[in-house]
């Protein structure tokens, strides 16, 4: 897992062609990615992203506050993106938009989405639980080292990013072409993902890139970043892993 030199690099290149300056190499991005080889136990990790209709069912079951963010706390995030960006994803009446049913969850937090795995738990007898930043990428590259889950190319038409998406979430598993080695779908772009792993306090590491990102050197498996716990984002959902056989 991780990156070379010339991996970060690409990366750095990537986004500057697509972006036309050069932000991510300014403000170094891409230089926590320590190079490592990591030997994990089996798992499963489910194909896509935990959908609007598969978080609905949680919801029906045990009351737990719908996805949505206040015009207030999401200000105090202090992101690029205005507040009413996010009154599409947002959940009216404890359910999801009609039209957003097969897309994946966001405006989750970290708690929310353990809550979503505790549930899942109990109703299916499984232990599910958010993967691992290892076990993420591992799902998402394989273990050839790969820049990207298809290869070492960036070919835009195999995920949803900006670069030619349409600056917003999709039904997941619309990009079979650009799946992992071990048929994981949407590990680039789409949303970024909740792992286990922290990173520092109150914080825990997201990986994959986004709708939102072109470039695209943030989608590539390697890439990470830390969200605080507590952060409803348009831009973050989860998938979930288990050790069950």
């Amino acid at each position: 897992m991780g990156s070379t030199r010339a991996e970060r690099e690409t990366g750095y290149l990537l986004d500057e062609a697509a972006y036309k300056h050069k932000r991510t190499r300014q403000w170094k991005w891409y230089e926590d990615e320590p190079r490592s080889e990591v030997n994990l136990g089996s798992y499963h990790i489910t194909e896509t992203l935990v959908t609007n209709r598969q978080y609905a069912a949680f919801i029906a079951d045990t009351g737990h506050p719908t996805p949505n963010v206040d015009a207030t706390t999401w200000r105090s995030y202090k992101l690029i993106h205005p507040f009413s960006r996010t009154r599409k994803f947002s959940w009216k009446e404890a359910k999801p938009p009609a039209s957003r049913l097969d897309h994946p969850v966001v405006l989750v937090s970290y708690s929310d989405a353990l809550a979503y795995a505790a549930w899942l738990s109990k109703k299916t007898g499984q232990p599910w639980r958010l993967p691992t930043e290892a076990e993420w990428e591992k799902a998402a590259r394989g273990t050839d080292g790969r820049l990207f889950p298809w290869g070492n190319e960036f070919v835009p038409a195999l995920l949803n990013s900006h670069d030619q998406g349409p600056f917003e979430t999709t039904p997941v598993g619309q990009h079979p072409d650009g799946s992992s080695p071990y048929g994981m779908l949407d590990a680039a772009g789409q949303v970024f993902e909740w792992t286990q792993t922290p990173a520092g306090q109150s914080r825990h590491i997201v990986k994959g890139g986004s709708w939102d990102d072109k470039g695209c050197g943030v989608c590539r498996p390697a890439a990470r970043h830390s969200r605080p716990n507590h952060l409803k984002h348009i831009l973050v959902g989860f998938r979930l892993v288990t050790n069950a056989n």
